[in-house]
């Protein structure tokens, strides 16, 4: 079968059986180990092939290429959403919960923020997700049949939750950072310290001292009380 046809619609390959046996699932289950110790930079076709200890050609009858292999790695983590069970709860709990989920599995796993996650991949997970959001707030009290508030608000909150958490992981790698330590965070409480910051000045001052946690569900909150103030229109 060409290797134009989506890695999704592609037969699994025969494998002889044994300890080498492979398996896109056990691809991938490498892959997702290597990207949890080192990050995707961990991650090639070569690198997995070697943890398998196989040549990599052997690689290249389950998958074609790079691209691929990241997908099904989206996918197997998809999964792992969707095993968790049917979104349930009126809007607003529904949304917060797509939003925990989210949250967990990148928790999970750092590296699923830096890929594009949306349904043009046509990866089935994704896709089976994207359906248990969307299913979750259509027909509920606010929604009723109108598909394009169900799709902006589940968008919004999907926004919200990547920007976030990118947000969330720069900060914490700038901060575990020896440079950012020793050379930025100085450089900081000098130029708060000529007063041409005020604001600034405060809000490093001032500022409830709250955990990653704490803030994300601030967030969240200010995006569903907007959502929950368009519903009111």
């Amino acid at each position: 079968m060409s290797d134009s046809v989506l890695v999704w619609e592609r037969p699994e390959p025969s494998s002889r059986p044994g300890p080498g046996a492979l398996s896109r699932a056990r691809i991938v289950r490498a892959a997702l180990k290597l990207a949890g110790a080192g990050g995707l930079a961990s991650v090639s076709l070569r690198k997995v092939a070697a943890a398998l200890k196989v040549r990599p050609t052997r690689l290249h009858r389950y998958l074609s290429t790079q691209e691929e292999l990241l997908n099904l790695m989206v996918d197997a983590v998809y999964g792992e959403l969707v095993s968790e069970g049917p979104i349930r709860g009126e809007w607003r709990e529904a949304l917060r919960s797509i939003a925990h989920r989210t949250r967990q599995a990148a928790a999970k796993h750092p590296w699923l923020i830096d890929l594009p996650v949306g349904p043009s991949s046509g990866s089935p997970n994704v896709l089976a997700h994207i359906e248990a959001s969307l299913a979750a707030l259509s027909d509920t009290p606010g929604f009723g049949d109108d598909i394009d508030a169900v799709l902006n608000a589940v968008g919004t909150v999907n926004a919200y939750v990547v920007g976030a958490l990118q947000s969330e992981a720069n900060e914490r790698a700038s901060l575990e950072s020896r440079e950012w330590q020793n050379t930025v965070g100085p450089y900081l409480h000098r130029m708060l310290a000529t007063g041409r910051f005020p604001t600034l000045t405060r809000a490093s001052r001032d500022a409830s001292d709250t955990s990653y946690e704490v803030v994300f569900d601030k967030g969240l909150d200010c995006v569903l009380d907007g959502i929950a103030a368009r519903l009111k229109r």
